[in-house]
């Protein structure tokens, strides 16, 4: 894995954004990075605001705090306006399709993907969406490896709802796949 990658996950609290930024954090260790995971809430813990934010590197990480991330998820309007400014250029960014209509100016390559929409209808449940979210923020990146990202998530998901979970995740990959063939509008 080249370098070091800053990672800005962001979203309304209860999003389950701040539970994306541990897993991802978990799996750059399983791949033999060193991780720095930090995470802010807004004024309110259901609803404001939130962000995660994970620094991987093979070297020793020095600043534990992203300044211009090389990849960016944002899963409600409000988080894309307020953290998704200072992006590296040809940076990644990953948008909600269906909660994100408004993209402020950037010289990243974003993906508008219906996130939401795939946990809602095809696995049943809103809940995880932030999964589905890793998932294709894991396979657009490369960021870690798919392997570890599973491990990652099969180890934090709470007992009994593990195929759940898998099945999110895959629908994730499955939906970088089609963005990346081409077969999901919303690229910009």
């Amino acid at each position: 894995m080249p370098g070091t990658w800053e990672v800005r996950l962001s979203g309304s609290g209860g999003q389950g954004l701040i539970l994306a930024g541990i897993i991802l954090a978990e799996a750059a260790i399983i791949d033999g990075q060193n991780v720095v995971q930090t995470q802010s809430y807004g004024p309110a813990a259901r609803g404001g605001a939130s962000k995660a934010e994970v620094i991987i590197s093979p070297e020793e990480i020095d600043y534990p705090k992203v300044e211009r991330p090389d990849v960016f998820l944002g899963l409600n309007q409000e988080s894309v306006l307020k953290y998704m400014t200072g992006c590296k250029e040809n940076a990644l960014a990953i948008v909600d399709a269906g909660l994100v209509s408004q993209i402020p100016p950037s010289k990243a390559r974003v993906y508008a993907l219906p996130i939401t929409e795939t946990a809602r209808k095809q696995v049943g449940r809103e809940l995880v969406a932030n999964v589905v979210a890793l998932g294709a923020l894991t396979a657009l990146s490369g960021v870690v490896s798919k392997e570890a990202v599973s491990t990652a998530l099969l180890r934090r998901v709470p007992k009994g709802t593990e195929e759940m979970n898998r099945k999110a995740l895959e629908l994730g990959f499955s939906l970088a796949e089609q963005a990346i063939t081409g077969a999901v509008v919303g690229e910009n």
